[in-house]
């Protein structure tokens, strides 16, 4: 298992980094998000993830991506994620991944 330290909460990024230095404080950042101040509480309090939407939100609000609030919640993710132990799995037979046919990886990696 990759021993690597753990990845910041995009919440904990959130408050540090643009609510704190603004000054804003979460009920009125939640005003102008258009969301409860209960779900801004609960990410910048590391309580829940960032999701899309929120990624949308925090992206308009910041002049920033939404891609880059995703991608700090995908690592956290991954992260927490190979802290745990997975059951044994048995690998796929060479031959069946040799045959998958290359125009999958270039569909489904996202890459046009």
């Amino acid at each position: 298992m990759e021993r690597t330290r753990k990845p910041v909460h995009p919440g904990r990024v959130f408050m540090q980094d643009v609510l704190v230095p603004l000054g804003l404080t979460v009920t009125d950042s939640a005003r102008m998000m258009g969301i409860t101040r209960k779900a801004l509480s609960e990410l910048v309090n590391e309580k829940s993830s960032c999701t899309v939407q929120m990624a949308l939100r925090i992206a308009t609000v910041t002049n920033t991506s939404a891609e880059s609030w995703l991608a700090m919640q995908v690592k956290l993710d991954l992260w927490k994620a190979r802290q745990k132990k997975l059951a044994p799995l048995q690998e796929f037979p060479k031959t069946a991944v040799q045959q998958v046919p290359r125009r999958f990886y270039a569909s489904h990696s996202g890459v046009r």
